[in-house]
């Protein structure tokens, strides 16, 4: 009874068990679940779902890219910071063969939102917006459902 079990010897690949051998940690949820969405994935989602209710009526859409930046650069010329407003959404025309863009701003609008349907209508809103402003015409024609609650 004395005598010392002696170690067991490592291999040279990985550990396949952890110490209680239960096996090894997988991750928490698989990455198709939406558990595993990050908060910027799952709005670039709102913004493509807006995008896509709109291309239904407004097919030359598909000539536009929809960019999510996180805030909004107040550095280039012309722009300084304001106390009143930041801006939740914006346009850039196109150019030299670059399609036009319409950009909206992730954290100002979440943070002006408290839910994801308040979200959803707030990213649509300003999607119609920044269209309307880039097509020349009023939000009303864009969306007719535009600013119902």
């Amino acid at each position: 009874m004395d005598t010392p079990v002696p170690p067991r010897a490592a291999g040279p690949g990985p550990r396949r068990r952890d110490r209680h051998g239960r096996g090894m940690r997988g991750p928490i949820a698989p990455p198709q679940v939406p558990l595993a969405a990050s908060r910027a994935d799952i709005f670039a989602d709102l913004v493509q779902d807006s995008v896509e209710r709109l291309e239904r009526r407004w097919p030359q859409l598909t000539d536009i890219d929809f960019l999510v930046l996180e805030v909004p650069r107040l550095d280039g010329p012309g722009r300084s910071w304001n106390d009143e407003a930041v801006p939740l959404g914006g346009t850039i025309p196109a150019r030299e063969g670059r399609p036009a863009r319409v950009v909206v701003y992730r954290r100002p609008v979440e943070i002006r939102t408290k839910g994801r349907d308040e979200r959803a209508a707030l990213v649509h809103e300003v999607v119609v917006e920044q269209v309307a402003e880039l097509l020349g015409l009023t939000p009303e024609t864009v969306d007719p459902r535009y600013g119902e609650d």
